[in-house]
């Protein structure tokens, strides 16, 4: 069974116009990001002393697909600091009945991780909330990050 992170959704939205979103990572994921998300390359994200990474693009197929490959990363709230590592984020874009189909899977992110539940609750608002809205309304909301610490008990005291 596969046990890869995964959600889908649906837009009216154009494959190019989902592909545009996904590419603008500062508009849905994160403002705290170092380098280019629209090209093939490395970006790092990081969110105060919580969460680092860097991530390299390595597929960019207009219209249907992106590719992050994890390079390094950092938790400070779970003991495998390795969690992430090697680890692929898979955006597919696909046109289904007039609607073009959004399929987020982080390949070797499974529910034996420590960051598990936190990692795939945030990528569900992520994905499914801010990205979304980036699609349809223009405008996502990046930096969750701190609404989904603190449901998670993970702030800093």
């Amino acid at each position: 069974m596969n046990q890869n992170y995964t959600t889908a959704f649906n837009v009216e939205q154009s494959p190019d116009e989902v592909f545009a979103a996904i590419n603008n990572v500062r508009g849905w994921w994160s403002e705290d990001i170092e380098g280019k998300t629209d090209e093939l390359g490395e970006f790092k994200h990081h969110y105060q002393d919580i969460h680092r990474c860097t991530i390299a693009i390595t597929e960019l197929i207009p219209g249907k697909k992106v590719v992050w490959h994890v390079i390094d990363n950092y938790f400070n709230f779970v003991v495998d600091k390795s969690e992430w590592k090697d680890t692929d984020i898979i955006f597919e874009i696909t046109e289904k009945d007039g609607t073009t189909e959004v399929r987020f899977t982080h390949v070797g992110l499974v529910p034996s991780y420590e960051c598990y539940s936190v990692c795939s609750d945030s990528w569900g608002t992520y994905i499914n909330g801010s990205l979304r809205s980036l699609i349809t309304e223009g405008k996502g909301q990046p930096n969750q990050s701190e609404r989904i610490a603190n449901k998670h008990g993970l702030e800093n005291s």
